[in-house]
């Protein structure tokens, strides 16, 4: 019998990436106050990417210890800036101040992916994307926001590649799949290899 998967994350896109990708799987969204446990760990000066990894284990941790047979797969994506780290924009004036620092500049989405089966996590893996900002003026920023709140306000960085944030970039490094936020080739590797998904 296949091993049941849970996805331990409310968004809608990592679960349609999953879906069309053939995976079965459930949905359970843990309980976790992000913010704190982010901020913590940069307090103690972790990595964006410990800190992306360390969320991700929290989140399948959390579900796993419910659903001991599974396997529970959570998930988070961190945005850096140099040492700065981006969160979901709390309302439309804090998404304007994001896009305003990020333009004419370089950053990286951290997309991390950590899979529980009882207590014991048995994979991880954090990609990584490098995205090149154009100069944008106040003016589009500000109308971009207006136009495309409803869409963007759940999303690091205030902006969606697969949508009108695209026209932010003059040119992206890696896989498309961490920019939206789940590390799905290696993710699908892993299960395929283990015989969880024929293969």
């Amino acid at each position: 019998m296949t091993e049941p998967i849970i996805l331990a994350s409310g968004s809608d896109v990592r679960a349609t990436l999953l879906r069309n990708a053939g995976v079965s799987f459930d949905i359970a969204v843990p309980r976790i106050d992000e913010d704190s446990v982010r901020r913590a760990l940069f307090a103690e000066d972790a990595s964006p990417r410990d800190i992306a990894d360390a969320l991700a284990e929290m989140k399948a941790q959390k579900v796993a210890g419910k659903h001991p047979s599974a396997l529970v797969i959570g998930c988070d994506q961190i945005l850096a800036s140099g040492r700065d780290i981006l969160a979901k924009p709390v309302d439309p004036s804090d998404a304007l101040a994001q896009l305003k620092s990020l333009r004419g500049k370089k950053h990286q989405l951290l997309s991390a992916a950590v899979i529980y089966q009882g207590s014991k996590p048995l994979w991880r893996h954090v990609g990584t994307v490098r995205l090149h900002m154009r100069d944008a003026s106040d003016s589009y920023l500000s109308d971009y926001v207006d136009r495309n709140w409803d869409s963007i306000r759940h999303s690091v960085g205030s902006y969606k590649l697969e949508e009108e944030g695209v026209r932010l970039f003059t040119r992206i490094e890696g896989d498309y799949f961490n920019v939206l936020g789940l590390p799905l080739l290696e993710l699908l590797s892993y299960l395929s290899l283990r015989g969880t998904l024929p293969s």
